[in-house]
């Protein structure tokens, strides 16, 4: 392990020294290149500086004690000892999660699907509440919304609401929110107070490179039509909307958030793509969890992954056991307390599956 490590610092140390060639400094695409390596580097070079140095003062102190050192130095030595074995172990286990296999997809934008599912009504607004909670949480870590689509009701809830969330490592904070969303609660309309338990579907892709892949203009079925539901003057009156359909699979994006046609359905392919590739994606993730005793997952979509009860005030993560009785907190989006402990529960079960194989 830590042979690879010293690999990482001298190739951390050239990085660095190129910084300071003017041929690099004035090339703006050779700079920022190196600059995300050296970003990626970093944590694994520093780490390993804090592993060696505190191994370095263990050594030093057994040093000192073997050349006869007593009384109260011993003592003060004998407390080092401790405290150094703890940080050598404690860093140790840290690389070990650094040097993980890192998912490629997690510095990408994502496309966040919200569906209704069972619950009629009730469903559709709470698929509100989450596209709140989401935008909020986005807000407080500086990624840009963009909606994509969207299917309202009568008493403005969503059948549907799609959009992209930009920003560095957007997936890796969002991608274990796919799955099955559950809502215990009393709906408004309700007389006699009995809770009610609706479920959403979240669906938490990355967003595809247009090299990654190729759409064949021959499989597809692209329809305009007119936008519908609330969303300004334009609506009902130009036929901007998009609706793609993807002959070979029958899988179906619309778009219709934007005023303009092209753009529309250059967010629709993006959004095909994106779909189309996590597709891939999770049948060979299926294959890989069919084999495993327990995973934290990303959520395929019939999984349900968590329940938020109003009467209780709590939210329940079933793939970790882990409840908050902080609801009101969680809607308005202060999600990582869920999402830290679902990526720490990740990197846990990856690190037992690489050192089991």
């Amino acid at each position: 392990m830590f042979e690879k490590i010293e690999i990482f610092e001298k190739r951390y140390d050239e990085l660095n020294s190129k910084l300071y060639d003017p041929a690099v400094a004035s090339d703006a695409q050779i700079y920022n290149d190196i600059m995300k390596e050296l970003k990626s580097l970093e944590p694994i070079v520093e780490k390993y500086r804090e592993y060696r140095s505190a191994l370095q003062n263990l050594e030093d102190a057994k040093q000192m004690i073997s050349d006869g050192a007593d009384g109260e130095l011993r003592e003060m030595l004998d407390e080092e000892i401790s405290e150094s074995r703890a940080a050598v172990e404690r860093t140790s286990d840290e690389l070990k999660i650094l040097l993980l296999p890192k998912d490629p997809n997690d510095e990408r934008n994502v496309i966040v699907e919200i569906r209704a599912g069972v619950g009629g009504e009730e469903a559709a607004l709470f698929c509100g509440v989450l596209f709140r909670m989401y935008s909020m949480y986005a807000e407080k870590r500086g990624f840009k919304t963009e909606l994509l689509n969207v299917n309202e009701t009568e008493l403005g809830g969503y059948k549907e609401i799609s959009f992209i969330l930009n920003g560095d490592g957007a997936y890796s904070r969002l991608k274990f929110e796919s799955g099955v969303h559950r809502v215990q609660r009393v709906p408004d309309t309700e007389s006699q107070g009995r809770i009610h338990t609706s479920t959403v579907t979240v669906a938490v892709l990355p967003e595809a490179e247009d090299v990654e892949y190729e759409l064949d203009p021959a499989d597809l079925k692209i329809d305009t039509f007119r936008s519908s539901g609330a969303g300004g003057q334009h609506i009902n009156k130009t036929s901007s909307a998009i609706r793609i359909t993807h002959i070979p699979t029958g899988t179906v994006v619309e778009c219709q958030d934007e005023r303009s046609q092209f753009k529309n359905k250059a967010r629709a392919l993006k959004v095909l793509k994106s779909r189309l590739l996590n597709e891939k994606r999770e049948e060979q993730n299926s294959a890989i969890a069919a084999e495993r005793k327990s995973q934290v997952g990303t959520g395929f979509r019939n999984e349900r992954i968590r329940t938020y009860n109003y009467p209780q005030g709590r939210v329940t993560d079933h793939r970790i056991g882990l409840t908050l009785y902080k609801i009101e907190d969680v809607l308005n989006g202060s999600l990582d307390e869920l999402i830290d402990p679902l990526i720490t529960a990740d990197r846990a079960e990856k690190l037992k599956e690489s050192m089991d194989g």
